[in-house]
């Protein structure tokens, strides 16, 4: 029986899409991982992140971000140890961020000579990543960017105790639009929110002395006052930040810190007539060589974002008690579209927060997502855990590997696929030991925490004036 060309488009039409739907198609279940591409070797160039741009479109200001991995060269075994050296930084500042929230829910509010632990932050600086550049006083300033943190701050002269930095030092007395902050103020007052202690009059009453203990072992001490703020091409005037001359912590890397936390001293708070509470950042991986961007203002739904798939949006939690943390609700998780069951499934109170590095979950939910992942990512020799990961491949003898597809569902139906370069956690630069880049927590009831590396390349929008977060596939650019 002889079939008719039409008959015989359509049975291989119905077979095509057969195979497809069969194979996954590898966009949805699977992504490829070039691991090749991603090993770090060893190079002469000396990069630049101290002449990073900006540009303003459709009323948003936007600032080139860069991994501050991108400025750095070295041996291969620099690399490696500073590869592990971060998931140590990274832990205690997961510690540190869970014992300042149950000191907060329990209402023990500890002071500097009690605790290295602040109440509102649980930063460990060396876990920072991301830097931009501001004018701050007709200066640059290079600063880490941190929603974990809420007080801006960067080194002044005189300076006591400062580490070296790339620029020359902040100095008031050169500016003439500095002037300090009053001890009786509404600004020093509300330290004790910002950052766990609170403001101190010293020998003049005209100053506020500040303190930020985080909880390495780093610090700024020194006195809030106010300047001339530029961001790109926007102007804040009167911007209150911290002018510290006693500082432990940065070594070189910035000139101090941006914090884009809640609380009124935040640059969130302090810019809300210039921005209206809304801002977004695409990071970038240290390992593709590229910019990110933070973007300031606009709205959350402009067409300025590069992203690929549409955004969906989720609920921003309030929390009273914890006020100067991002929290969203997590309520599913699926690997290459298998969803995880957990004996806790339901919504999951999580913090979105730019300064820890891996993504935090509670133990019963990580459990549940190792098994899926390694009955999923089969075949491939183990090696033994390192700091806070413990499910660990040898792939050194792959170019390529194909990956399962993480994704997060939030409260509302909203989702954030993760890039394929925050999945797997490339712990030595010969690919000898690649991790799954997920994390338990120590508890149940600890708040689990969306970290950077999973974040990279994704527009995540924090829109504070609508109470919601934004998610998109972005490949970071600027």
């Amino acid at each position: 029986m002889s079939l008719s060309p039409y008959t015989v488009f359509l049975l291989l039409f119905i077979l095509l899409t057969l195979c497809n739907d069969a194979s996954g198609n590898n966009e949805d279940n699977e992504q490829i991982l070039h691991l090749k591409r991603l090993q770090r070797t060893q190079k002469s160039i000396n990069r630049s992140c101290y002449s990073q741009k900006s540009k303003s479109e459709n009323g948003a200001t936007i600032l080139e971000m860069q991994h501050k991995d991108y400025c750095s060269s070295g041996s291969i075994s620099d690399m490696n140890k500073k590869l592990q050296k971060q998931l140590v930084a990274d832990d205690i500042r997961v510690r540190s961020i869970q014992a300042s929230i149950k000191n907060i829910i329990s209402g023990k509010i500890e002071t500097s000579s009690q605790t290295q632990i602040p109440v509102t932050s649980g930063v460990k600086l060396h876990s920072l990543n991301y830097i931009v550049i501001v004018t701050l006083g007709g200066r640059n300033a290079t600063v880490i960017v941190d929603t974990g943190s809420d007080l801006t701050w960067v080194q002044c002269q005189p300076c006591r105790l400062c580490y070296n930095q790339p620029e020359p030092l902040f100095n008031p007395s050169a500016s003439p639009t500095y002037h300090s902050v009053e001890c009786n103020s509404s600004a020093c007052q509300t330290l004790q929110s910002a950052t766990g202690n609170a403001g101190l009059c010293g020998r003049d009453v005209q100053e506020c002395n500040y303190v930020v203990n985080y909880g390495d072992g780093s610090y700024t001490r020194g006195e809030l006052g106010q300047d001339h703020l530029v961001l790109g091409s926007a102007s804040v005037e009167n911007f209150i930040f911290g002018c510290g001359r006693n500082n432990k912590g940065l070594f070189g890397l910035a000139s101090g810190l941006m914090g884009l936390g809640r609380s009124d001293l935040s640059l969130i708070s302090q810019t809300f007539g210039n921005f209206g509470g809304v801002f977004s950042y695409c990071l970038p991986s240290a390992e593709s060589m590229s910019s990110g961007s933070l973007v300031l203002g606009g709205d959350s739904d402009t067409t300025i974002f590069k992203n690929s798939t549409p955004i969906s949006y989720t609920r921003m939690l309030a929390n009273p008690q914890l006020f100067s943390f991002y929290f969203l609700n997590l309520t599913g998780l699926t690997i290459s579209g298998v969803a995880i069951q957990d004996s806790a499934s339901g919504k999951r109170g999580m913090i979105v927060d730019s300064g820890t590095v891996i993504t935090r979950l509670p133990p019963t939910i990580y459990k549940a997502v190792k098994v899926e992942f390694l009955k999923q990512f089969s075949g491939y020799p183990s090696k033994p855990g390192i700091s806070i990961l413990d499910t660990c491949f040898d792939l050194s003898a792959y170019e390529e590997v194909n990956v399962p597809t993480i994704k997060m569902q939030f409260e509302g139906g909203a989702e954030m696929e993760v890039d394929v370069t925050g999945v797997l956690y490339i712990a030595k630069s010969d690919a000898s030991q690649v991790c799954l880049a997920l994390a338990s927590l120590e508890y149940d009831d600890e708040i689990g925490i969306i970290g950077n590396y999973q974040q990279k390349n994704t527009r995540v929008i924090y829109d504070i004036k609508k109470s919601r977060f934004g998610f998109a596939k972005e490949t970071c650019s600027f």
